[in-house]
């Protein structure tokens, strides 16, 4: 069973509420799958369906009102990622569903898909709903990626290697500023790759220390670095390609949201037991 714990509460009733039934909707379908007694699940399945593309109309439309109403920094991003929600429960819609051994197939499908957006989606992107800044805040500043003393954890490693994640989202941010010569797909490309293979490091550094540790709050935090991993690594080539300046923009806002969220509200809470 999936349970809506404390890691998933965002503060905000509705969502909160629409978030704990999507929990619910999976559990249901999870019920089912293992089911061996209902020779026919075409029913079950239609419905199951039927409320995944009511929930994701309603939900996702308030969502990102709410969004939009307190200029949350990843609007854009969430509004791609819903979409994407959307046109994969449409796509099981027409799917064929008459016989037994596809009824499971698609079932494992819409099961193995739920349960990865329950903890990539929810507990690493809409739990920073309503706790950013908004991003004209940040832009005010000389230079919105520069580490400052208020990132630090105080705890050496973990603050070096969060100083050097900034330095490469220093890296975006001057290759949107600057009028250069180089080419900025390629560039983008570079910042992505070197973002992704430092990111994999400092994470699997950062996650030792909290093994070593014995902190109560590893499993939380493995689950919002594999969102964070699992976002870079699915990044789409054809907004790179169409206007990089346009995507640069956005890859910063969600480089700088994630970072300074994940430090300030979660990573300061692991013990320095140096």
């Amino acid at each position: 069973m999936f349970q809506f714990t404390e890691d998933c509460i965002l503060g905000n009733e509705r969502i909160d509420g629409e978030h704990r039934h999507l929990f619910e909707l999976l559990n249901e379908g999870m019920d089912l799958a293992r089911n061996n007694y209902i020779q026919d699940r075409y029913a079950d399945i239609k419905r199951l369906l039927d409320e995944l593309d009511e929930y994701a109309e309603q939900h996702f439309t308030y969502e990102e009102e709410y969004m939009q109403k307190i200029r949350d920094p990843e609007l854009i991003l969430q509004r791609t990622q819903h979409q994407l929600f959307r046109d994969k429960v449409r796509g099981w819609f027409f799917t064929d569903i008459n016989d037994a051994e596809e009824q499971q197939r698609v079932l494992a499908d819409i099961m193995a898909y739920l349960a990865r957006w329950l903890y990539h989606h929810i507990i690493s992107s809409d739990v920073m709903i309503g706790k950013l800044p908004p991003l004209e805040e940040w832009m005010l500043k000389e230079n919105p990626c520069e580490f400052s003393d208020e990132y630090r954890t105080g705890i050496d490693f973990i603050d070096e290697e969060h100083e050097e994640l900034f330095r490469i989202t220093d890296k975006a941010y001057k290759c949107l500023k600057e009028d250069s010569g180089y080419d900025t797909y390629d560039e983008i490309l570079s910042i992505l790759q070197e973002l992704r293979d430092y990111t994999q490091r400092h994470f699997k550094d950062e996650e030792a220390y909290m093994e070593r540790i014995h902190y109560e709050g590893l499993p939380a935090q493995q689950r919002a670095h594999e969102g964070f991993i699992d976002k870079i690594s699915n990044i789409d080539m054809d907004s790179i390609d169409g206007d990089p300046k346009v995507y640069l923009q956005s890859l910063i806002e969600f480089l700088l949201g994630w970072l300074i969220n994940h430090i300030l509200y979660t990573d300061m809470k692991i013990p320095n037991e140096f």
